[in-house]
């Protein structure tokens, strides 16, 4: 558990750079969120309120300081056809449910699984973050509907972005950018496309709601699915943009205590009237390169959103949309891990190829969950084809012919039991076998299944069988999943 001076010091140990942080990911929030609840099929104020309602929560409840939570597309995606069927008290629900389920992970502790996730799946996923957020602004860009006033400002505004901090570093290059832009779109009365054009800002505060729902076996079993995918694939997302977070941060963070926090986060909104969100990179490394560190940087941005579009909303809806494509491309030229391309020639080849097919799929599906869940299983296919590799089994045969004595080495699991087999002469005529696991280790069901093979077909032919050298964890699962010295063994054996 985190000590009261440190949770203070999250809060208050950075609170100018982390107020200023937190104003500049409000801006940017709004027209995301806007375009999230197009996606999901709901009114724009489905998707403002959930952004307010995680970003503070999550302020308070999760365990990344400085990490921002808000509705987002990977989780919109999932709730498209059940908006379609059931309609937006459905979508609520499952909102309520999928924070549940979150909950229920970050108490069962299962933010370890981000252990298994490879350096090679965690650059893909970075670089096809950038890919999208990228793509993200292309209609934005799409000549056939903007004027070319619209990449003038573009192209200031990332001028501004990157040369404003040669000048002072106090204020945030995106808030100066925003500010800018939108005084000179008012001063000049340029026709180019603004926030307003996104969709109708709400003009009233979120109230508490329960769903309008029937509560029925059967309402829960329309919900369940897509509360599942949207638990799952909000984790995944936001344990994956807490790992990069504490990297560009070099700090730790408590994933157990995220997973809660989403939940919790999650669970409200759906009593607001907001879509279910998880953690956004884009977002996250806006705040963080503009200094936002701490609890206050979220809280700020949720606070500042809501203000923005119920009390300023006329104002807000002005701000020119060149302003935000230009900050969003900054973020993903930022977030692409250029090194990458160097380190394909240069990086063995199997962690190559599971960071271009994390980076292929998450571009091709759109969903970050796929991308991901692809990269560890090609991650766990080359280990375990590595691991196979480093197997061996040597034999020697006494003077008289009559023992041999097999040396097995290294990893006997399903990858290297072919290797095993292959190694014996089952044909030889032999009084005595003695198989030496020393130097090995036996892990799963399919080792176990293969060392009883060899042993009934060594006894089979009348040779005496002993395995010597066991470890201790060896020695238990063979003393639990073995059967070549039970009644029937072989009979056993087979009908498997």
């Amino acid at each position: 558990m985190i000590s009261i001076d440190a949770y203070h010091a999250q809060w208050f140990g950075n609170i100018r750079a982390d107020v200023l942080a937190g104003l500049v990911v409000a801006l940017a929030l709004i027209p995301e969120a806007i375009a999230f609840s197009i996606i999901a099929g709901v009114d724009p104020k489905v998707g403002l309120y959930a952004s307010f309602s995680i970003a503070v929560l999550i302020a308070f409840v999760g365990g990344r300081p400085g990490m921002i939570s808000a509705a987002t597309a990977a989780t919109a995606v999932l709730m498209v056809t059940l908006v379609r069927d059931h309609g937006l008290q459905y979508l609520l629900a499952a909102t309520v449910l999928a924070g549940l389920i979150q909950i229920g992970a970050g108490l069962l502790r299962l933010g370890f699984v981000m252990r298994y996730v490879s350096k090679s799946v965690m650059t893909g996923f970075v670089n096809a973050l950038a890919i999208l957020i990228f793509m993200a602004q292309l209609p934005e860009l799409d000549p056939t509907k903007v004027t070319w006033l619209t990449f003038v400002l573009v192209a200031a505004g990332l001028a501004i972005i990157y040369l404003f901090p040669l000048v002072t570093k106090a204020i945030p290059s995106p808030l100066v950018t925003i500010v800018v832009l939108t005084a000179l779109t008012l001063a000049f009365g340029w026709d180019v496309r603004t926030v307003g054009d996104m969709g109708a800002l709400p003009d009233t505060l979120p109230v508490f709601l329960i769903p309008d729902i029937p509560p029925t076996l059967e309402t829960l079993l329309i919900i369940l699915p897509y509360s599942i995918a949207v638990a799952v694939v909000g984790l995944l997302e936001s344990l994956m943009t807490q790992n990069i977070v504490d990297d560009l941060t070099d700090t730790k963070s408590n994933r157990n205590q995220e997973c809660i926090g989403q939940g919790i986060a999650n669970t409200a909104t759906g009593f607001i009237g907001g879509m279910a969100g998880c953690a956004m990179i884009g977002q996250s490394i806006i705040n963080v390169k503009s200094g936002g560190r701490g609890r206050l940087s979220a809280f700020t941005a949720g606070v500042v959103l809501l203000i923005l579009v119920v009390f300023l909303g006329d104002w807000v809806a002005q701000i020119p949309m060149p302003a935000l494509v230009a900050i969003m491309i900054m973020v993903s030229v930022g977030t692409f891990s250029w090194s990458s391309i160097k380190n394909l020639t240069l990086h063995p080849r199997s962690s190559s190829i599971v960071m271009i097919a994390t980076v292929v799929t998450v571009v091709y599906t759109h969903n970050l969950a796929i991308g991901v869940l692809v990269g560890m299983l090609l991650s766990g296919i080359f280990f375990a084809g590595k691991i196979a590799q480093l197997f061996k089994v040597t034999s020697t045969i006494s003077k008289d012919g009559r023992v041999r004595i097999f040396t097995v080495e290294g990893q006997l699991f399903y990858g290297s039991v072919e290797d095993f087999m292959n190694a014996f002469d089952f044909r030889e005529a032999l009084d005595r076998v003695i198989i030496d696991v020393s130097a090995a280790h036996i892990w799963d069901i399919s080792s176990v299944q293969a060392l009883d093979m060899a042993v009934l077909k060594f006894r089979r032919d009348g040779a005496e069988v002993e395995i010597v050298g066991m470890n201790a964890a060896t020695e238990t699962i063979v003393d639990k999943l073995a059967i070549h010295d039970k009644p029937g063994a072989m009979d056993k054996l087979m009908a498997h």
